[in-house]
């Protein structure tokens, strides 16, 4: 019997799967299989064949010793998935803690879109990504299940305003950034428009010309015009060549985005700047004006604008005639024409004047209506004599226009305001828009002059005036003010005088100054200049000389009696001495009266 220790227990042991080789032959089966089977590397992407298929994984096998598991969610995106189909997988793991293999077909996805989008940017391709939703500042662009930015400045060339029109649609575009620390990507639809268009905007302006009618879009509105998109050329069409007639805003009449024909009116030697026109088109509206408009013709329009001058009324499109301020009434006060017409009124009008050539009208409405001046009751109802009231409408150095009626002006003198106050400016008396009560003093029909007097409608006082003040007359005056000539003075009834310096001296040799109240006495009176000069130094002067002249005439008189006393008989003696002491009496009086005014 052997010996137990050389017995081969290996051989005569159960053996399990994959048991029952030695270790050479193990080795040797190992490397057989292993030729068998693809070498992996984790975080790669890789391809692999659907080998099964049931509720929650999809089977992939990648040609490694162990197949891999993918949840079906991951498959969503492809319709009638099956096996032996080929797909793109992420590795994760080539075991995991259950000895399996980890495979991701979503990591997959996303590593081989960044490929194609970093590719995009190298080779400047173009790809096709869906606009899913609209953000602050533009859109999002959906690009190889890469979330993509897409400013609303890359759309198109020309603005957009509504981005959701965008939304759920298909979109070509390129990559112009990529921002790998955030993993953000900036697409642009506009470059790829671009390119179209600069072939198309070089052959626009090569053959650009004066005259040229084209074809744009409306791309941006201000008030002053519109500009046009002409195919990648930009032209301005101003708000003054838009329509023959008058218009304040171009969105009156033109809206963004509308196709519109234009003619090219002119451009720089660059042809940078295109002026285009559209009113041009059509033939000038004073081309069509009928043959029977002349001047006497009434017309019809409306107001469209109103200036400080006059108005402009629109006849037609494009058809427009100045109304002056003169022609809208007959007044000869000149007001603003606000005051007759406003923007929109519709009026009816009389051409004055046309000139086809020139394409310029005046038109009138005061002609309407009868000139107040030719009527026939015009010289009965404002003859002279005759009262009125009127509204005073303008001031001047010499006089103030009241307007008795719409088209009848006068003229009242600044002399005719006043027989009894020197009134240098009528600002002083009135005002403008008062009211004043007149009386005709002269009418001049042919002429259209009607003067009017207002102190006429009571009587001259100065002819009363020469009986209350005549020369040597004393009365109490105020000093108003004084100059270097004299003082002005006020005397009774409201009248004023004059005192020349020298004639202001008083009793004690001082001056007069003003406000002081002292008698004066009247040197001088004339109706006609209405002028009264006063003194009142003469005043009490005049009376001292009369004092003195008293006394000396008393003298002369007792010296007389005397020597006829002295020659007299004895019998009148007594008769004698008794009229001899009255005169003495009388002297002594007068004496004493002189001696107290030399002390004065």
């Amino acid at each position: 019997m052997s010996n137990k220790e050389d017995f081969n227990w290996e051989k005569y042991e159960t053996k399990g799967f994959g048991e029952g080789y030695t270790k050479a032959e193990r080795a040797e089966m190992e490397k057989l299989y292993d030729n068998t089977l693809n070498e992996i590397t984790e975080k790669e992407v890789i391809k692999g064949t659907v080998v099964g298929i049931n509720d929650k994984d999809v089977i992939i096998n990648i040609g490694f010793k162990s197949d891999g598991l993918v949840p079906l969610s991951e498959f969503r995106d492809l319709e009638g998935l099956k096996i032996g189909d080929e797909v793109d997988l992420f590795i994760e793991e080539q075991e995991n803690s259950l000895g399996q293999l980890v495979l991701s077909r979503k990591k997959a996805k996303m590593v081989r879109a960044w490929q194609e989008i970093e590719d995009a940017l190298e080779f400047d391709n173009v790809i096709e990504g869906l606009v899913k939703r609209r953000t602050k500042g533009g859109l999002i662009v959906d690009i190889y299940g890469v979330e993509a930015f897409l400013p609303g400045s890359q759309i198109d060339v020309k603005p957009i305003r509504d981005f959701d029109i965008y939304v759920g649609k298909k979109m070509e575009v390129k990559v112009v950034k990529i921002n790998h620390a955030n993993d953000n990507v900036v697409v642009s639809h506009k470059v790829l428009i671009e390119k179209d268009l600069e072939k198309q905007k070089a052959e626009i302006l090569n053959n650009l010309e004066k005259g040229q009618v084209l074809e744009g879009v409306i791309k941006n509105m201000t008030n002053f015009g519109v500009f046009i998109d002409l195919g990648g050329v930009d032209g301005l069409l101003h708000i003054t060549d838009i329509s023959w007639g008058r218009i304040n805003h171009p969105e009156e009449v033109l809206n963004l985005d509308d196709k519109v024909q234009v003619v090219v009116l002119d451009f720089d030697d660059d042809k940078k700047r295109i002026s285009l026109g559209m009113k041009q088109l059509t033939s000038h509206p004073w081309d069509s004006l009928s043959a029977s408009l002349e001047v006497g013709s009434k017309v019809e329009g409306k107001i469209v604008n109103v200036a400080d001058y006059g108005a402009f009324l629109e006849l037609a499109p494009g058809v427009e005639g100045l109304i002056h301020v003169s022609e809208m009434s007959w007044s000869q006060h000149l007001r603003n024409p606000a005051d007759f017409v406003k923007v929109n009124d519709e009026i009816v009008a009389v051409v004055l004047t046309m000139d086809k050539e020139d394409r310029k009208m005046s038109l009138g409405i005061k002609q309407l209506t009868e000139d107040p001046w030719t009527k026939q009751e015009m010289a009965q109802k404002y003859a002279v004599g005759t009262k009125h009231k009127g509204i005073v409408r303008n001031l001047t150095n010499f006089g103030l226009f009241l307007e008795l009626e719409e088209g009848i002006d006068g003229l009242v003198h600044v002399s005719d305001l006043s027989w009894t106050k020197k009134i240098k400016h009528p600002s002083e008396f009135v005002k403008v828009n008062d009211e004043l009560d007149v009386i005709v003093l002269e009418l001049d029909v042919d002429n259209r002059r009607l003067a009017l007097g207002h102190k006429q409608l009571e009587e001259n006082p100065w002819d009363t005036f020469e009986t209350v003040f005549p020369i040597g007359s004393i009365h109490k005056c105020s000093i108003i003010s004084k100059n270097d000539k004299g003082a002005i003075l006020e005397l009774p009834y409201g009248l004023e005088g004059f005192a020349t310096t020298k004639n202001l001296e008083k009793e004690d040799g001082s001056q007069a100054e003003a406000g002081e109240s002292l008698d004066f006495r009247v040197t001088e009176f004339s109706k006609d200049d209405k002028r009264i000069v006063l003194s009142h130094t003469s005043s009490f002067k005049e009376d001292a000389a009369k004092a003195k002249k008293t006394a000396a005439a008393a003298a002369a008189s007792s010296a007389a009696s005397k020597k006829k006393s002295s020659g007299s008989e004895t019998s009148s003696a007594p008769s004698a001495e008794k009229s001899t002491l009255g005169d003495l009496d009388a002297l002594s009086a007068l004496k004493e009266k002189m001696d107290e005014e030399a002390k004065k």
